[in-house]
């Protein structure tokens, strides 16, 4: 159920950028049916063979971040040539994780501002959930008042009886509009790539350094946050292959989850931490389904309100917050370094056309440094360079 929650969240809640790139781009719906299937089937797959490989819940989604940039860029630039963009960030990124890179700058970052940036990155979509008191009082009361009850009652399974509750009185308000969905099987389309100086430097190379910042370096630290060891190489060679075969079918790029990883990866999904890799493959599982019958099942998650999805998102993530939390100011010591990473990545800063979670994490490694790396404070410096009194006073130096 962890699995299937995470599908409605990505589908629901961040999918339509996708479709409006689409759109903004002039691509015809066979051209768009296609996206769909490639970027649904090639998440499925990988993060299937991930979570099965290393029995750990490897989520994998499609980049967020990176469909808002196309949202913006992809009108500019030639179909063939967005797609020949596509296979070089995704080349990069296989080559990334064969040489290893990655994985030693992600062991880089103190167990304190990984936890706060995750915390931070979270704390929106719980505020979200409770927000929604103001949008939709009575759906939003409705699953926050289940989900106290369900939690004191049955707590393994209160996010499972929200989301079924909250489909019934949907359906009892009339308010799930399913009349634009009709069932009908995706046919992938093979577009040529051709590759260009343009496309490579305001496609390609501005999608791997989103995709990068925004994608895998907080997905990476869901999983470290959450006591999971495996190593990021196989993880990016893998999401980066596959996207390099997908790509001529239209997929943008796709990578580990970060946000909806949390709900797979955290206590709220199993009690026990060796048997959350099941979550894994019941979303690769849902997100295969939802390519084959291509935008039809898309269509379907997006019919449900915004208020919904927000709330079912921010109820799914409580207990992850809450332990990111209290892992980051656990030790006294590092408590203000990770208390600025928190403020950081939840101020969600836009700049330079980069994500939150990247100037969230910078911003919190900064102020690690200064605050608790080697780098003597003042006091330890005028004690150094304060002249050594003379021994024969009896006075200590």
């Amino acid at each position: 159920m962890a699995g299937l929650i995470s599908v409605i969240v990505n589908y629901g809640g961040t999918f339509v950028l996708v479709l409006q790139a689409a759109r903004l781009a002039g691509l015809s719906p066979e051209l768009t049916a296609s996206w769909v299937w490639s970027v649904s089937i090639g998440v499925g797959v990988t993060g299937l063979l991930l979570s099965w490989r290393y029995r750990e819940p490897i989520i994998t989604a499609w980049s967020t971040p990176a469909a808002a940039f196309l949202v913006v860029a992809l009108g500019s630039v030639p179909y063939a040539q967005a797609v020949g963009a596509y296979m070089l960030c995704a080349a990069a990124f296989v080559l990334l994780g064969w040489s290893g890179w990655f994985d030693r700058l992600i062991r880089l970052v103190p167990a304190g501002v990984a936890a706060a940036l995750l915390a931070g990155i979270l704390l929106q979509f719980g505020i979200a959930a409770f927000g929604s008191l103001s949008l939709d009082p009575l759906l939003a009361a409705l699953l926050v008042g289940a989900y106290v009850v369900l939690k004191r009652l049955i707590p393994r399974y209160a996010v499972v009886g929200i989301l079924l509750l909250g489909l019934g009185f949907l359906l009892v308000q009339g308010r799930l509009d399913l009349s634009g969905v009709q069932l009908s099987l995706a046919a992938p389309v093979f577009t040529r790539p051709e590759f260009s100086l343009n496309a490579v430097l305001s496609l390609a190379l501005p999608l791997f350094l989103i995709t990068l910042t925004g994608q895998y370096m907080p997905g990476m630290l869901v999983l470290r946050n959450d006591g999971f060891k495996t190593s990021a190489n196989p993880i990016v060679s893998v999401t980066g292959l596959g996207s390099l075969i997908m790509a001529p079918f239209g997929s943008h790029a796709f990578n580990i989850a970060a946000i909806t990883a949390a709900i797979c990866t955290g206590p709220e999904a199993h009690a026990d931490p060796d048997k959350r890799w099941i979550a894994g493959l019941a979303a690769g599982v849902c997100y295969i389904l939802v390519g084959i019958f291509g935008v039809t099942l898309a269509a379907l998650f997006m019919a449900l309100p915004a208020s919904f999805v927000a709330t079912l998102a921010g109820l799914a993530l409580l207990g992850t917050i809450g332990s990111s939390l209290a892992s980051a100011m656990a030790r006294p010591e590092s408590r203000e370094a990770a208390l600025i990473t928190f403020l950081a990545a939840s101020a969600n800063i836009q700049l330079l056309g980069i994500g939150g979670a990247f100037w969230g994490l910078t911003i919190g490694l900064a102020a690690s440094a200064v605050l608790n790396g080697r780098i003597p404070s003042l006091a330890r410096l005028h004690q150094r360079l304060r002249p050594t009194q003379s021994l024969h006073t009896g006075e200590k130096p």
